[in-house]
């Protein structure tokens, strides 16, 4: 969907499209109005469409050019940002090597969150006069406080200093509206989730529901909200019950899966161990006209991180793939911290040695190191033989949240010690075959970058432990700036809004 800024928010035409943050049942319903007019919401079926409409911006996790797992990857010291030139992505190259800057800062990571925001508060102002099952409507208010939360956590991890906003904006407010202090914010994240997570269902229907909140989804948003204020205890609580016993099943009926692969396999969506997730889907026929308007359905990493002009002999061990454009290559740092790691074939692909081999070949695109993110590249039998482009019609869901994660955050939230962390920390490794380490914060630290890799969680974990600027000094990284994004330039125009410092 097209992307609303802060200063624009009064605009109330919003398409109803299809969602493509959960399963095809959930996405393909028919446009219930083109706008946020005085009288929709009259009824259940209208409140539906606008709530599938709040839940469209989750997209940004793994939909359109400028997503979160490859933004925040290239900004990391597992991944650069790669692409076809030092020119490719203003935005993406600029946060990689550290020289982002408010002219350049793409909009839509601060646009696209405030337009789910500012759909999740007008949705909340009409659902009290919509006529509809009392109880159904109590379930739309959660879903959508959730979905809130989850962009106000996304923002305040990225900028810090923004807006809170709580109702649409109007003619007579919307250019008097000014930041709130960090903690506001994550005072009302944790507002909406402790309201949504009491109504909230533990489960939904696989086949008609899949993709959308569940308590034990918010309660897992919940913990890692607390984690990153530094709320162990609390974090730690919450935690607990969204894991259950380490390598068992929890309450929710959450479990690792036996195999790490599996994880990555396109049909294996809304699995055991998906907390939360973003789907895709390849049924939309996006297009070309689709590119940058944030219609398009599909996964756009799949098509970014694949290695550019790929070709293979008929006689090759090397696997059918379609080409890329070569973002995000791991860094020979990572290369060498998982080369001998069960978990490596799943997450590199090792471009340089299959090459070097004569297996297969490829154009070396910038910062090529050769080693590619497999758990995103797609297969030749994954793309879309129907309508629509090849390149914006992938279909593989990606996690906002997975068990093994959870798992982790856990473990560091009992202060990286004790009995529970150490099952916690075994059961990840042994889900892979690895012996158990002493728990430690260290060991949870090496643990995570390895399970995680690629997933767009290593820059967030490194700026968080403060260990961003020894890990990223040499790419240019500022302490005291760069731990935050600049605010768009064009956000700051006409408005109260004051630039994060360090980027005037």
């Amino acid at each position: 969907m097209k992307a609303i800024k802060i200063k624009s928010l009064l605009i109330t035409a919003v398409v109803i499209l299809s969602l493509s943050a959960c399963k095809k049942s959930f996405v393909d319903i028919t446009p219930m109005g083109q706008f946020l007019t005085a009288n929709y919401y009259v009824d259940q079926t209208q409140a539906f469409g606008a709530l599938v409409g709040v839940y469209d911006p989750i997209r940004k996790n793994s939909g359109g050019f400028e997503n979160m797992i490859t933004m925040m990857n290239a900004g990391s010291d597992d991944n650069f940002a790669g692409g076809g030139g030092a020119t490719d992505g203003a935005g993406i190259q600029g946060f990689s090597n550290y020289t982002l800057t408010p002219q350049i800062m793409p909009g839509s990571f601060w646009n696209e969150h405030y337009q789910g925001i500012f759909r999740a508060n007008t949705l909340l102002q009409k659902l009290p006069n919509t006529t509809m099952d009392a109880t159904l409507k109590t379930r739309y208010v959660a879903e959508t406080k959730a979905l809130r939360a989850l962009y106000y956590f996304n923002l305040v991890r990225m900028f810090k200093n923004i807006p809170l906003l709580l109702e649409p904006l109007t003619a007579t407010n919307m250019y008097a509206v000014t930041q709130a202090t960090p903690a506001e914010v994550y005072t009302h994240i944790e507002k909406d989730l402790t309201e949504a997570m009491a109504v909230l269902p533990s489960t939904v229907s696989a086949t008609t529901e899949a993709g959308r909140f569940t308590k034990g989804a918010a309660q897992a948003l919940l913990g890692k909200v607390y984690l990153y204020e530094n709320k162990g205890s609390l974090a730690a609580a919450q935690f607990a019950e969204v894991n259950g016993t380490p390598g068992g099943t929890s309450i929710y009926g959450f479990k690792l899966l036996a195999n790490f692969s599996d994880l990555w396999v396109v049909a294996n969506k809304f699995n055991a161990e998906s907390v939360f997730e973003v789907g895709h889907s390849s049924a939309g026929n996006s297009d070309w006209g689709f590119w940058g308007s944030g219609r398009d359905e599909g996964n756009t990493v799949n098509q970014m991180i694949g290695p550019r002009s790929y070709s293979r002999p008929s006689n090759s061990i090397a696997p059918a793939l379609p080409s890329g454009w070569s973002f995000n290559p791991f860094t020979q740092d990572f290369y060498d911290a998982i080369k001998n790691d069960p978990r490596f074939k799943a997450t590199v692909f090792d471009m340089k040695a299959l090459k070097a081999a004569g297996q297969a070949d490829y154009i070396e695109g910038y910062q090529n190191t050769g080693y590619f993110i497999n758990k995103f590249l797609p297969r030749q039998s994954d793309v879309r033989t129907g309508g629509g482009t090849q390149e914006l019609n992938f279909k593989q869901d990606t996690y906002v949240i997975r068990l093994a994660d959870t798992y982790l955050m856990e473990a560091e939230a009992l202060g990286s010690t004790g009995s529970r962390a150490q099952a916690l920390l075994d059961a990840v490794r042994a889900r892979v075959g690895l012996a158990s380490v002493p728990v430690s914060l260290s060991a949870i630290k090496a643990e995570r970058r390895l399970e995680l890799a690629g997933e767009g969680h290593r820059w967030f974990d490194l700026v968080r432990w403060g260990d961003a600027a020894s890990k990223l000094s040499a790419r240019g990284f500022a302490a005291g700036k760069n731990e935050i994004f600049p605010i768009p330039f064009s956000e700051l125009q006409g408005t109260k809004l004051v630039q994060n410092p360090g980027y005037n």
